[in-house]
This record gives structure tokens, C-alpha cells and sequence, in this order.
């Protein structure tokens, strides 16, 4: 997508600290961390989301995440690590190129990826079901 700013860091046009790149992904530093070493995976086609990206190119993206998880979880040292993937600006994407988010997570660091559970009641675990399964046959 010609005016997309991932698409641009992707395909080398605008430089980053790229800790990784292979033909279908660059991965880089995120610029406003919410950890030390917060990269992202950044798809060199455009997709606005999950929702457009291809079965083959979610895979990938996936093993890629996981392969890069290791590699940094070993390299910094850090406590645990978080995957997050955004849908939709009510989930938080700001950008609209899928991209995941790699955080490595260290302890005490205050990074708020985190929810108050709720309770799933008979009547929504009923309905949930039954949509869901539709959509899916």
C-alpha cells in the first residue's frame, strides 16, 4: 500500500533497527517500547489485519514469532514474553498493517497487558457457541 508507513519500513524505505529479515517479514525495535527490546513483525505485503492476511502468511508469521521469542527471551535475559496481535482500533491498533508485537517481560516492569476477569454466564457461553460454530461450517 503506497501511503502505509509499515509497508514502507518492511520493504527498507524508511530505515529501522532491524533485528531480523527474510522475504516475507522485517522485524524491528519498536520506537516506543513498553519494554526493553519490544520488537515488531512487520509483513512486507500489506494487510490491514488479521482479517486480510493470508492463512500461509498467519503461519509464518506465527513460527516467526515464536523463533524470534527464543532468540530474545535468551538474549535479554527476560522473565517471560508476551505475543500481542491488535484487531481494530477498540483493540488498540494505531497502525493498520498487521503487525505483531514481541515484549519481552521483565519482572516488576509494569507493562499493562492485563484484564479483570469476568464471568462467563450459561446464557453467553450458550449463544457464543452456537454463532460461532455457524460461522464456522
Amino acid at each position: 500500500m503506497e501511503n502505509c508507513i509499515f509497508c514502507k519500513i518492511a520493504n527498507g524505505k524508511i530505515p529501522a533497527a532491524t533485528l531480523y529479515e527474510d522475504e516475507n517479514f522485517r522485524v524491528i525495535l519498536d520506537l516506543g517500547p513498553a519494554s526493553k527490546g519490544h520488537a515488531l513483525i512487520l509483513p512486507k505485503s500489506h494487510a490491514a489485519n488479521i482479517y486480510e492476511l493470508s492463512d500461509e502468511m498467519a503461519a509464518k508469521a506465527m513460527i516467526l514469532a515464536k523463533k524470534m521469542a527464543t532468540a530474545m527471551t535468551a538474549a535479554l535475559k527476560c522473565d517471560g514474553f508476551n505475543i500481542v496481535q491488535n484487531n481494530g482500533e477498540c483493540a488498540g491498533q494505531t497502525v493498520f498493517h498487521f503487525h505483531m508485537h514481541l515484549i519481552p517481560r521483565y519482572k516488576g516492569d509494569q507493562v499493562g497487558i492485563t484484564w479483570h476477569p469476568g464471568e462467563l454466564s450459561d446464557a453467553d457461553k450458550e449463544e457464543i457457541l452456537l454463532k460461532v460454530k455457524e460461522q464456522l461450517s
